[in-house]
């Protein structure tokens, strides 16, 4: 019967809604003991821990897959949780993000000469005037775990940066984030100089970040409002795939997302 680690059994105890922590363990629960140890080792911020449990999972036949989805991204999903409802802070998640990035280093030579498709295609940026970049790379960090193709932009973005970016990417989606209240209307800009350049149909846009809201999101004509990186990950996989919506459709929320 499998078992969960200890140490991770602790780590689910922190998670207060059952819902979400009794669905995190089941993840645990069925992933291999190693799977369960590079999990804790990416919640601890443990980067020798994963850089080396990482190489023994290769050499013992893992696939570069299920360490990925049950050891680096098991782990990093449960880190979002306990920086979402504020049990760990800033440099904790930095920590566990730099430990997932060791592992990576190994898996996306192998994942990228796989041939696998990528889920989708992103580009993402900081607006103009914004040069905050911790969410936005929790954000990039966990979508290339979920295996999307991402071009990261970086901080201070003009609208112009972004539609070139999308274009030459051809990206399906785009992401863009700010933290000060007064960069949020550029957000809007942005969309509107899609709109201006006759390219809105070709990109769905999805916005983030800790001042914005769903009604913003919706003023602005976003077609996705998330507010944390797990809901960003959710919003990219359902914005990449289907039509677009109408434009008079309000932007995909957080809750119909978890829902």
């Amino acid at each position: 019967m499998p078992k969960i680690d200890e140490r991770l059994e602790k780590e689910l105890e922190q998670v207060a809604d059952t819902e979400e922590r009794q669905a995190a363990g089941a993840r645990f629960e069925q992933a291999h003991p190693l799977m369960q140890e590079v999990s804790y080792a990416v919640i601890t911020g443990d980067h020798q821990g994963v850089d080396r449990l990482t190489r023994q999972a290769l050499d013992q036949g893992f696939s570069a897959n299920d360490i990925l989805d049950d050891g680096l991204v098991s782990g990093m999903a449960l880190v979002g949780i306990k920086f979402r409802d504020n049990i760990i802070f800033v440099p904790e998640v930095l920590v566990a993000a730099r430990a997932m990035k060791a592992g990576m280093a190994h898996l996306e030579p192998i994942l990228s000469e796989s041939g696998i498709r990528p889920k989708g295609v992103v580009v993402t940026g900081t607006v103009k005037g914004d040069l905050h970049d911790i969410g936005k790379n929790l954000c990039v960090m966990m979508l290339r775990g979920a295996g999307f193709t991402v071009h990261d932009l970086g901080v201070d973005i003009r609208p112009e940066e972004f539609i070139d970016a999308v274009a030459e990417h051809g990206a399906q989606v785009l992401g863009m984030s700010a933290l000060l209240t007064t960069t949020l209307p550029n957000m809007g800009k942005t969309i509107e100089a899609f709109e201006e350049a006759e390219l809105r149909g070709t990109v769905k846009i999805m916005v983030g970040g800790a001042p914005l809201s769903q009604e913003f999101a919706d003023d602005m004509g976003a077609d996705g409002y998330g507010k944390d990186a797990m809901a960003c990950v959710e919003l990219a996989g359902r914005l990449s795939v289907g039509d677009r919506a109408s434009e008079n459709t309000p932007a995909i929320s957080q809750e119909e997302v978890q829902g």
